[in-house]
């Protein structure tokens, strides 16, 4: 078996071509993919060739974490019917490659039991869930609470805002410096840091990957108050002591979605509490993906580019 698949050959290079695929096993399902996201975040790390050395990684490579499709083969013990429709969060089914992510192919074969079913009506928007799934993940469960103030107004920024409405908090503030960025918030306000005069937040979420920018943040937490980074960073993270000392400074890190945050996000999407189409800007068919990356990394207009692998 083979497939097409967008392949990452080394920083800077990349292109669809063809690559081998394992056989499916009888837990196993083979996808049809739709759409698949292309991630700002880590993907535009590897593709600059910044991306620090991180257990699976390796050229060549094959990127994504961000696919919904087609079930079009099942296994006998998958559980899963040929024709359903599923989110995938990636795959490792490649020959000759790596599949670290690994959902930016046009089939792919993966564990039933790492998928998602989901409604065909979503479209493209599926392809979301896991980013939506992650924001989620970086404010609900015990000990977190949730961002009065958001750093960044990508993708993540505004689910996390989204999220904190739909949970029935107050509206956080977003701080937001490109002008092209600063338009579609939806009950809360969108501000430069420099008109920004608060110094008393309690929740700093970090959505923008911006760690040298971590000093600042602090300067605006009340005492006890908290610095959760939601972004990816290459650099190490430092800061100044007296003054995180001063404030009794609180940090977290948030990493990927947990099952019961895929299971909540989903819910909250099919009940029309949490939109996510409205964050797609750009769409290419697959065999514009080189376009497609430089334009999803290099474009701050972009702030979701999906392939449409249905012509590859």
């Amino acid at each position: 078996m083979e497939t097409k698949a967008v392949i990452l050959s080394a920083p800077g290079k990349l292109a669809l071509d063809c690559v081998g695929i394992v056989p499916p096993a009888a837990d196993d399902i083979v996808v049809a993919i739709q759409h698949s996201g292309i991630s700002t975040g880590t993907e535009k790390l590897f593709w600059t060739g910044e991306m620090p050395p991180f257990p699976g990684m390796g050229y060549p490579l094959i990127p994504g974490y961000e696919a919904a499709g087609e079930v079009v083969e099942a296994g006998a013990d998958s559980g899963y019917r040929v024709g359903e429709h599923v989110f995938v969060p990636g795959a490792s089914c490649y020959e000759g490659a790596f599949g670290l992510f690994g959902a930016a192919a046009q089939t792919l074969v993966t564990k039933a039991s790492r998928v998602t079913r989901i409604d065909r009506g979503l479209g493209a928007a599926g392809a979301l869930l896991a980013l939506a799934a992650t924001a989620r993940h970086a404010m609900a469960g015990p000990g977190k609470a949730v961002p009065d103030l958001i750093i960044g107004h990508g993708v993540l920024g505004r689910l996390l805002a989204r999220l904190t409405i739909a949970s029935g908090a107050p509206a956080p503030t977003v701080w937001e410096v490109n002008p092209i960025r600063m338009g579609g918030a939806d009950g809360y306000e969108v501000t430069t840091p420099e008109a920004d005069v608060r110094r008393d937040y309690k929740s700093v979420y970090d959505a923008s990957g911006r760690g040298e920018l971590l000093n600042d943040w602090i300067g605006r937490i009340a005492k006890g108050g908290e610095i959760v980074l939601a972004g990816f960073y290459t650099a190490p993270l430092q800061f100044a002591f007296p003054p995180a000392f001063m404030k009794e400074a609180r940090f977290r890190i948030s990493a990927e979605w947990a099952a019961d945050d895929m299971a909540a996000t989903k819910a909250l999407v099919e009940a029309g509490t949490l939109e996510l189409a409205d964050l797609i800007t750009h769409q290419q068919p697959a065999e514009a993906a080189g376009t497609a990356y430089e334009t999803a990394f290099t474009d701050p207009a972009c702030l979701k580019m999906i392939l449409n692998w249905g012509t590859a």
